[in-house]
């Protein structure tokens, strides 16, 4: 078995095992996808763990591997773990599926929306400890603030704990602290009979448009199976990048310059030569 975290991983939405799951298959690579197969998730599957249990050298297993992942039983790559704490970190992982999949199929499992894949689990991070959560928010300390510029928007700590969501919305929409500060301060009228309700006002009226929704990070991430790089599901088309395909991206010629621009820049530097040779002191 692999540490714990690592090793193979079952690929969701398989049919039912039968006796000719891998006829397409070469025999030698028919037998190890078959051995595979078999083996119960979070076992080594490496090539150097392979060659101690099977009758194959590394070579040989590393030239069987790929051509199963070619075949579409096989990924290797990265997924996003998250914790509870809300932090995430990339594990190393190999899929294996004894139904072969195109490479369509590997790109929405790499977006986590392929067929049959269970949700991932929300994190539940429990109560927080007594006397680790702030007395005072980040919003309930810019409204108290208020009046140490602006005498006329002093606030009392009922008024500051009835704004301050409010506050927190803009917060959540991108504002900074000085943005909040200048809607809230500028052109006040004279005199502000009542603070509070002057604030809620501008807090309601004023408030950003929320930001355009951020995309997802990557659940997964495929590796190409020769060179190790990550990529995208389309530029690995059987698991392998293009470079060591052999296919390399045509690249666009420099833009040459005209002659005449090519004849002036030649003649500063030879000016510029010259002048350096006339300030040199002789020895």
């Amino acid at each position: 078995m692999a540490n714990p975290g690592y090793g193979k991983r079952t690929a969701p939405d398989q049919l039912a095992r039968t006796r000719h799951d891998f006829t397409h298959l070469p025999p030698r690579e028919a037998a190890i996808a078959a051995y595979l197969d078999q083996l119960p998730d979070g076992t080594d599957i490496s090539v150097k763990t392979l060659a101690k249990t099977t009758p194959y050298g590394q070579c040989a297993l590393r030239t069987a591997l790929n051509r199963i992942q070619q075949a579409g039983h096989l990924r290797r790559g990265r997924e996003r773990v998250e914790s509870t704490s809300g932090e995430y970190r990339w594990i190393t992982r190999t899929w294996f599926t004894r139904t072969a999949r195109n490479d369509g199929w590997w790109a929405r499992f790499t977006r986590g929306d392929a067929p049959g894949e269970p949700p991932d689990p929300d994190p539940d991070p429990g109560p927080a400890p007594e006397g680790t959560r702030p007395t005072r928010s980040r919003a309930h300390i810019l409204l108290a603030a208020l009046g140490r510029t602006a005498p006329a928007l002093s606030l009392s700590a009922a008024d500051c704990a009835r704004l301050a969501p409010l506050v927190e919305e803009w917060f959540a929409r991108g504002a900074t602290e000085e943005t909040l500060h200048t809607a809230l301060t500028a052109g006040l009228p004279t005199p502000v009979h009542s603070p509070a309700a002057l604030l809620h006002r501008r807090l309601t009226d004023k408030i950003p448009p929320p930001p355009p929704p951020a995309p997802p990070p990557p659940r997964r991430r495929l590796e190409c199976a020769e060179c190790g790089v990550p990529g995208h599901p389309e530029a690995l088309p059987g698991g392998v990048c293009r470079g060591c395909r052999g296919e390399h991206t045509p690249t666009r010629p420099a833009a040459l310059l005209p002659s005449p621009a090519i004849h002036a820049r030649a003649g500063e530097i030879r000016a510029a030569m010259s002048l350096k040779r006339q300030e040199r002191t002789p020895v």
